[in-house]
């Protein structure tokens, strides 16, 4: 039985369409291409998330090694970003599929009204038949506003578009008990329920492109199936690997999406930058929070308010220990909130509807 999906987002990593030599490599986006062609021509809504702007950028650039490393990947990227949009588009040109680029930073996620401007335009893109291809813009993005990785980005865009499923594309076959290189090891094919530690079976070596190992991977995935959706990890240098992936036929790790979140819930799990106020509460309230009952956040709980916040902030809500269990948004700002610090019988300071566990 083929998985029965009707919108995916595909994520390849750079070291899926990348040599050797670091350029790229036109031969493995072709093939990947003519797979999303036929998907598309199922009936499948596809979004596609691409790394490979820098070493598109390489392959057309030399760059004197005395250049600041910041620099450098801007530039790289700026060029390279321009080339890796025309080789997709010539690519699909062929099935006769339009494709779009679509450029973004993490500031566009933490704003609601840039993030639904974002949804509302891959919407358009989708119902009017064009593939999305989304990747970060290195050009803007350095430092503290860069995405993780494009599997923090890819997570984020599944879960602002309501996607079945993720699939993220690496160059191993997914997630191994153990180290991949011994013949000992196995990749777990399925993982299911609550948030796992699995770093004790990941190696945490960066793939030699990109810059998130697996230890991103699989966190990335566990928080992206628990907002209800299907996370797929597989080999992205493997041929048909997509085909062969919807129709059940290749070795991967499956992370399977719990109950589905709303929208709301959706961009609150993803918005921990964005946070401004921090409250903290006792470990009854975190333990009634976290039970997964539908249970919204009292004062009488509370017993700090560790910064300072509005009415419509999100919010860290933290435990005893000081360790974050959940985001939401306020009710009402901190000034009230710290007037009904401990009170029973007072108005929720996060409803149960804007409120996410990250436990």
């Amino acid at each position: 039985m083929a998985l029965q999906y009707k919108k995916i987002v595909v994520k390849i990593g750079s070291n899926v369409i990348t040599q050797a030599n670091g350029l790229p490599d036109n031969q493995r986006i072709a093939h990947l291409v003519d797979q999303l062609a036929a998907i598309k021509k199922k009936g499948i809504e596809v979004i596609l998330v691409s790394s490979g702007a820098v070493a598109s950028g390489r392959s057309l650039i030399k760059v004197s090694e005395k250049q600041d490393a910041v620099a450098t990947r801007q530039l790289l990227a700026a060029i390279g970003q321009v080339k890796l949009i025309n080789t997709y588009a010539g690519y699909f040109d062929k099935h006769q599929i339009q494709c779009a680029q679509v450029l973004v930073t993490k500031e566009d996620f933490r704003d609601r009204v840039h993030y639904l401007n974002m949804k509302n335009c891959m919407q358009i893109l989708l119902q009017n038949d064009v593939i999305p291809v989304v990747n970060e813009n290195d050009v803007v993005s350095v430092t503290e506003l860069m995405f993780t990785d494009n599997d923090e980005l890819a997570g984020l865009i599944a879960a602002m578009m309501n996607a079945d499923a993720l699939f993220i594309l690496s160059n191993v076959n997914g997630i191994y008990d153990g180290d991949p290189k011994l013949e000992t090891s196995k990749v777990i094919e399925k993982v299911t329920g609550t948030l796992t530690d699995l770093s004790n079976f990941v190696s945490t070596g960066k793939s030699q492109f990109g810059r998130g190992g697996m230890i991103t991977k699989s966190t990335i995935a566990q928080k992206t199936a628990k907002l209800g959706i299907n996370v797929h990890i597989t080999n992205g240098k493997n041929d048909n690997v997509l085909t062969d992936l919807l129709a059940k036929k290749v070795v991967h790790t499956h992370f399977v999406a719990d109950k589905i979140k709303s929208g709301q819930k959706k961009w609150i799990a993803h918005a921990e930058t964005a946070a401004t106020g921090i409250v903290q509460l006792n470990n009854g309230a975190k333990q009634v929070l976290t039970s997964g009952k539908a249970t919204s956040l009292l004062p009488v709980g509370i017993i700090a308010i560790k910064a300072d916040f509005l009415k419509g902030d999100i919010i860290k809500i933290l435990d005893e220990d000081e360790k974050l269990i959940g985001l939401g948004i306020a009710k009402y700002g901190s000034d009230k909130a710290r007037e009904r610090i401990g009170q029973k019988n007072q108005k929720p300071l996060v409803h149960y509807d804007y409120f996410y566990s990250t436990i």
